[in-house]
């Protein structure tokens, strides 16, 4: 599913260049679910951006779906983004003024009759627990309830890659595991591969797979970051957040 060599990424300031990613090699298959581990400002989130064409690659080869991302135009980007990849956030980027159905509404395909829509919206509602609110505004709704919302909003069209950054991060604990169990859950039914980026190692410990940045990220050491690889064997992939 994900196919990474030789990729690099870096970013300008006001002393120069600096380099975050910098990988050799990595690859994981359709319907992995891996959970990346690493401190902050270690470029977990950034490499979550490149894979999700977000920010364009400087070096190397990235490739989703057996679809080139390297090298691709903004626009192209940006297509590639809406067809194959959904985003789940710490913060919910709900609108506010939207009902909850009306924020998912938003990124179905034009082509749906009311129908097929309205049966789409609410089993999905349904499945997550939330078909009673779902005509409710953000706003009325618990922060647990609204990530289950962008978990609809980044699942519906079942995109083949999903992308969560610190989902969970702004959740209490009972939460966090109700919302990262369904997350996982909801990948495994649609075999979507899910690409997970948290700090709390008590949650890594429901993922199959949990990889440290530091083992694949050459611009990382264990030693600079007192990380200890996990599951290299199975993963040998790397994240940043930038």
């Amino acid at each position: 599913m994900i196919k990474v060599k030789g990729l690099q990424k870096s970013f300008r300031h006001q002393h120069g260049t600096q380099l975050i990613i910098d990988m050799e090699e990595w690859s994981a298959k359709s319907g992995d679910a891996i959970a990346l581990l690493g401190p902050s400002g270690s470029g977990k989130s950034t490499f979550l951006h490149l894979l999700g064409g977000v920010l364009p690659i400087d070096e190397g080869i990235l490739e989703v779906g057996g679809q080139s991302v390297s090298g691709m135009r903004e626009s192209e980007r940006d297509a590639y983004r809406a067809r194959l990849v959904g985003y789940v956030f710490q913060d919910f980027y709900l609108m506010p003024s939207l009902t909850v159905r009306q924020n998912v509404e938003l990124v179905l395909p034009r082509g749906l009759g009311k129908a097929e829509r309205d049966g789409l919206l609410e089993s999905w509602f349904e499945r997550v627990g939330l078909l009673e609110r779902m005509n409710q505004l953000p706003s009325k709704l618990s922060r647990g309830q609204q990530q289950r919302v962008a978990i609809i909003r980044a699942m519906i069209n079942r995109p083949p890659l999903i992308l969560a950054d610190e989902p969970t991060g702004s959740l209490d604990w009972e939460t966090a595991a109700d919302i990262m169990g369904l997350l996982l859950d909801i990948c495994a039914e649609s075999g979507s591969t899910l690409v997970t980026v948290t700090h709390d190692r008590h949650l890594a410990e429901l993922f199959k797979t949990k990889l440290d940045f530091a083992s694949i990220n050459q611009c990382l050491s264990v030693h600079q970051t007192g990380l200890t690889p996990i599951d290299s064997r199975i993963s040998e992939a790397g994240g940043v957040r930038a």
